[in-house]
């Protein structure tokens, strides 16, 4: 078994919005990110994926609505939809996806 703390383990990570797959379970995988406030581009996947904020606030865009993901909230994008992050998103994300 291992433990592993995610603000810490994120902090450490060499740059921010680079993924480090921290697990995998089957066939989907843990991933461990920090945001930045920077901006992430639009992007969409063929599978659902699950946006997990550890810490701090993700402003997601998904089509023209904005919304905010915070700390403790999970908001699961379906596969297929166009999905981006606003400027200002800051802290600790894990990425559920396969």
């Amino acid at each position: 078994m291992t433990l592993v703390r995610m603000c810490e383990a994120a902090q450490a990570l060499p740059e921010a919005w680079s993924s480090r797959v921290l697990a995998r379970f089957g066939d989907a995988q843990w991933k461990l990110l920090r945001m930045d406030a920077a901006a992430y581009p639009e992007e969409s996947h063929g599978y659902t994926e699950g946006l997990f904020v550890i810490d701090g606030e993700m402003r997601l865009a998904v089509g023209d609505e904005a919304i905010s993901v915070r700390a403790g909230e999970l908001y699961v994008v379906p596969a297929g939809v166009v999905h981006s992050v606003a400027p200002g998103s800051y802290g600790t994300l894990v990425i559920l996806d396969t």
